[in-house]
This record gives C-alpha cells, sequence and structure tokens, in this order.
C-alpha cells in the first residue's frame, strides 16, 4: 500500500504525536517551480541583505525555544533539562554568514597578465534538497540551510517523520524573517517521492545526514541525474585514553560523549580504548557516573536519559549488548535495578562494557544508543589498530597531555575529525566530514561554499 501520511510516534508512550499527509505529485512540482523561480532573483540579491534575512530567519527559530524543547522530547525524547538545541544553532548559523563574503568571493588568477581579467566565480548551484534527521532536528539542517541560503541558492527541506514538527517551525520561521516565497520550504514527502525528486533531477544537490544504508538508497535514486550530493552517514566513533591522561577529566566527558541524548549522537563515543596503566581507574570510574543517571520521561526536569527515540532503535541496543555478554563481555549496569526499562520500551538502561572485543557488534556496528564498550590496550600502536578497525570514520578523540603526540596519532587515524581532550563537538569553522561508510563531502567551514556553489571561469581579453 502506497504511503500517505506521515506519522510520529512519541517515545514517551508509544502514541500517535502527529500525523501530516504526503504531499501530491502535482503540489512538489509546483513547489519545486516555485523554488526555481525564487532562486533566479535570490542569487542577485546582494549578499548583506541575504545576511538580514538568513539571519532573521535565526532569530525567529530561537524565539520559539520555549515551544520547541518540550516538542523535541515528546517527538524523539531528548530531556527537557538539556535545554534544546538553539545555542548550537546560533553559533553555526552565525558563523556561516559572518564567513559568507570571504568565502564567496572571486578568486584571481594567481599569474596576472597585462590585457587580461581572470578569475573563478563561485554561482549557487540551484535548488538545495536537505534531508534531515530526527537526532538533533535543528542542529543538523541548519549545518545546509544557512550556507545554502547564503550562497544564493532555493532550500527545499524534507524532516524525518520522528521530528516533523521540527520542519514546520523552521517554515515558520522563514515567513516570519520575510524570506522571498518559494525560497525556503518545508516538503512532507514520502521515501518513494524523495527517490523521483532524485532521479528526475528535479534538484541541484542534496545534503542526507542518516544511516548508511539510506546514503545508499539516495546515492541510487540520484544516479544518472548528475545531482551532487553530501552524505553524512554513520559512526563507530573512539576515544584513546594515553598514559599521559588526566583520566578524571576523560572519564567525565567520555561518560558525556557516550550517553548524552541516550547516545543518539553522530559522532558520540561508541568505543573506548583505555590505556593500561588507567585502566581500572577509568571503568570504576565510568561505571559511577553511568549509575547516577536518571532514565525516565523527558518532560521530567529530573530525568538526565529519555527514552530513545523509537523501541526498535532501543531493541537493537539491547541485541548488542546481550550478544556481547553471550561472547564473554561483562555487563556493569544492572538493568533491573533501572525501573522505567521494562525491557519492551524505547526506554532503555545505560550500559557499560568491559571484557569486550571486535568480534562482538557492539564494537564494530553502529549502536547509536546509550552503551559503550570498553577495551584496555598497551600502546599507541593497539590503539590506534583498534581505532581504525571499523567502516566508519567521523570522528576520533584522544585524551593527552602532548600536543604534538595527538596531531601525530590523528594523522594516523581513518577519520573525519580528530579531537584532542574534547569530543562531540562541531566546531563550525571546521569542516564536518568523514570517510568510509561515514560518507562524502563537508558541511560546515568555508569548504561548505564550495559544496553549495559551482565554479565559474572568467576569462576576459581587453583590445
Amino acid at each position: 500500500m502506497a504511503e500517505t501520511d506521515i506519522v510520529c510516534i512519541s517515545p514517551i508512550d508509544g502514541r500517535e504525536l502527529v500525523r501530516r499527509p504526503i504531499m501530491s505529485e502535482s503540489a512538489i512540482d509546483a513547489a519545486i517551480k516555485a523554488a526555481r523561480e525564487a532562486q533566479a532573483k535570490w542569487r542577485h540579491v546582494p549578499l548583506a541583505e541575504r545576511a538580514a534575512k538568513v539571519l532573521g530567519m535565526l532569530d525567529a527559530l530561537v524565539a520559539m525555544n520555549q515551544e520547541v524543547v518540550p516538542e523535541i522530547a515528546q517527538q524523539m525524547g531528548r530531556p527537557v533539562r538539556y535545554g534544546g538545541e538553539f545555542r548550537g544553532v546560533e553559533e553555526r548559523a552565525r558563523y556561516m554568514v559572518r564567513i559568507a563574503e570571504q568565502s564567496l568571493k572571486a578568486i584571481p588568477a594567481d599569474d596576472p597578465k597585462d590585457g587580461f581579467r581572470r578569475m573563478i566565480k563561485r554561482e549557487p548551484v540551484g535548488v538545495v534538497l536537505v534531508v534531515a534527521p530526527w537526532n538533533y532536528p535543528y542542529l543538523t539542517a541548519i549545518n545546509t540551510i544557512a550556507p545554502a541560503l547564503m550562497a544564493g541558492n532555493a532550500v527545499l527541506l524534507k524532516h524525518a517523520s520522528q521530528t516533523i514538527l521540527a520542519g514546520e517551525r523552521f517554515q515558520m520561521a522563514a515567513d516570519r524573517a520575510g524570506l522571498p516565497k518559494g525560497l525556503f520550504q518545508n516538503l512532507v514527502l514520502s521515501h518513494d517521492q524523495t527517490s523521483r525528486i532524485l532521479g528526475q533531477g528535479l534538484v541541484n544537490h542534496c545534503n542526507f545526514t542518516g544511516s548508511v544504508s539510506g546514503g545508499k538508497a539516495i546515492e541510487r535514486a540520484a544516479a544518472g541525474s548528475f545531482t551532487s550530493l553530501g552524505l553524512e552517514l554513520g559512526g563507530k566513533d573512539p576515544a584513546y585514553v594515553r598514559a599521559d591522561a588526566n583520566v578524571e577529566n576523560a572519564i567525565e566527558n567520555l561518560v558525556d560523549g557516550a550517553f548524552f541524548n541516550s547516545g543518539q549522537c553522530c559522532c558520540g563515543i561508541e568505543r573506548i580504548y583505555v590505556h593500561e596503566s588507567h585502566y581500572d581507574r577509568f571503568v570504576e570510574g565510568a561505571i559511577d557516573l553511568v549509575n547516577k543517571y536518571v532514565l525516565g520521561n523527558p518532560l521530567d526536569e529530573a530525568t538526565t536519559l529519555g527514552p530513545m527515540a523509537h523501541k526498535r532503535f532501543a531493541d537493537l541496543v539491547r541485541q548488542q549488548n546481550a550478544e556481547a555478554v553471550a561472547k564473554g563481555a561483562k555487563a556493569h549496569i544492572d538493568a533491573k535495578r533501572v525501573a522505567a526499562d521494562v525491557g519492551n520500551t524505547a526506554y532503555l538502561a545505560p550500559q557499560v562494557l568491559t571484557n569486550v572485543d571486535h568480534s562482538m557488534s557492539v564494537m564494530r556496528e553502529e549502536s547509536f544508543g546509550p552503551t559503550v564498550g570498553i577495551m584496555k590496550v598497551k600502546n599507541d600502536e593497539e590503539a590506534i589498530r583498534l581505532m581504525n578497525d571499523s567502516p566508519y570514520g567521523l570522528s576520533a578523540a584522544i585524551w593527552t597531555s602532548d600536543i604534538e603526540a595527538a596531531e601525530s596519532i590523528g594523522d594516523r587515524l581513518e577519520t573525519g575529525t580528530v579531537f584532542m581532550n574534547r569530543c562531540d563537538y562541531l566546531d563550525p569553522a571546521l569542516a564536518w566530514t568523514g570517510v568510509k561508510d561515514t560518507g562524502r563531502g563537508a558541511s560546515l567551514s568555508k569548504l561548505a561554499y564550495e559544496s553549495l556553489t559551482r565554479p565559474k571561469s572568467f576569462h576576459l581579453r581587453q583590445i
């Protein structure tokens, strides 16, 4: 049966939270036509005026924070005590607006010649489709929306069904900021409709954040259409605690990096390698901190760990934990003592696993949930080998007091970002990118503007 509605089931109680009908094919075609017409004019709007509109959209979005925070909790389970995403949204959007002029300016030929004007200009690609995920519904989407609009493109947003209200919030903000009609549009689409848009070449660029299987589906749909793609897919991000690390700092930050948002972070820490000199203390400290989490209703201010976004996600993590234990791993958190985890809902107790190895899926395949495996290592060489033993490569974190060692180790890691003494953070001045099955392309930094524009060369001869 063809999909007719997009439905969000709240992980809080398993009930339907919101339902929206998918668009008709004629409505989709009309939206794309309107986007092209709006973009043809927008590309000629001075950059300062574009910036004012984009920042106006940002301000309108931030003004909704009081309503948005409980909406996020209801849709995907993040506790309200953490206050939403808009501090990061502001940081990223304002930075991308600030660097737009420098990033988009013409590049003169580096060997001037008398009688010639030679340069490369950056032109907008046209219409950009953003396919956004549910885990950080605002932070992930703004990475492309802000620079795409600044570069002179129109933007079509297709948000995840789990966070369908986030797309509507973006539309409200665009409308309140007075963006030209058709320039930014939130579309309610089925997977088949998204595939048709890509397959028929109806947009010029697509940025997708989601699973590896989803990224492959996007690539298949766009094949032969010459639509450019930016793909941020799965991750299994590692951390390494060296012998010279501040172990107490590492414990505090890595536990947070593994369990914040119930582990549903693209760059969350999913496996930790600890030098043998710190191993016992690290495991002890991690278990102590994890035992302090309060699993419960995310609308309750006392809750520090909400449910996963959907029961099927929690079930996957349960399976990984059970497989690890069956293969000899030790589970240190007694789920029976966590009242909210009854074993068959989206509520899942956090877990710390030791005696793990890379034969276990919890150390190889993306968990995207509140579980982490900790392994003892003897030296840098062993840690590097294990960190690279993964089909993914988004970020890697090194805890050390030696910045030269961190950079040297980082040079050998197969990853898009290398952190030292921090994790689970996007710096908008740096490219957000991945290797291997984590995807391709880059968002944020000046490199984002290269993905959202095309070069146009001018070779002008005076006679």
